[in-house]
């Protein structure tokens, strides 16, 4: 727990952290009745909600639809995954693996971002609201004051191109494939009644949003 003394919190509850960084995985192997998910659950909101306050008072001038699509930014998986692997929490992470159960680089990267969310929730039970705005204003809302962009939403941009030319844009599900822990979709994007492109995803909002990169490319939108 050498991590949390950066950020000067001092554990009341250690069992808490340890539960935070617990795949189900391991749980289930040294037959442990807890895992993160359920501080996942709990860490997730509170990042949404302080993500919000904090935008809210940030940009007075901005309306709720791009305060929307700005915590969209700092609140998606690509962010959580570095947020966890600037602060060291994903060296930390019990998981259990092995050539029956293989862990895929796309779980590994799930289970990353998975964490953040729970060892917040972790820091909100153990230390409350403020101490837990204090850990997000150390290591989150810098990247907002700095305007980092970790998440393009090309789905809004493809969907603003559609209206714009009063033309229709659609996404079809063209195959999906794998265990059902490590699926894999293809999803393909459907302009004016042509198809447009493909894009493949470990969601179907990831694939979409591949898909509607690739449009565009295709049709250059700017």
């Amino acid at each position: 727990m050498n991590w949390l003394a950066k950020y000067n919190i001092i554990p009341n509850n250690s069992k808490l952290y340890e539960m935070a960084f617990t795949h189900k995985s391991y749980g289930v192997i040294n037959d442990l009745n807890y895992s993160y998910e359920r501080l996942e659950f709990l860490g997730d909101s509170i990042l949404s909600m302080l993500v919000s306050e904090y935008l809210y008072k940030r940009y007075s001038h901005k309306g709720e639809g791009e305060l929307t699509k700005l915590r969209a930014n700092y609140v998606c998986e690509a962010a959580l995954i570095y947020y966890s692997k600037i602060l060291n929490l994903d060296k930390n992470i019990h998981v259990y693996s092995d050539e029956e159960m293989k862990i895929s680089k796309n779980e590994v990267l799930s289970i990353n971002a998975d964490v953040f969310e729970s060892v917040l929730g972790a820091i909100y039970l153990d230390q409350g609201i403020d101490k837990t705005r204090d850990f997000l204003e150390n290591t989150i809302f810098p990247f907002i004051d700095r305007g980092i962009i970790f998440f393009n939403d090309y789905k809004s941009k493809i969907k603003e191109y559609g209206d714009a030319n009063e033309v229709s844009v659609e996404y079809k599900l063209i195959e999906e494939f794998g265990y059902p822990h490590d699926k894999t979709f293809i999803m393909e994007i459907i302009v004016d009644g042509k198809e447009i492109g493909k894009g493949i995803g470990k969601s179907k909002k990831e694939a979409e949003q591949l898909a509607a990169q690739k449009a565009i490319t295709k049709l250059n939108i700017n």
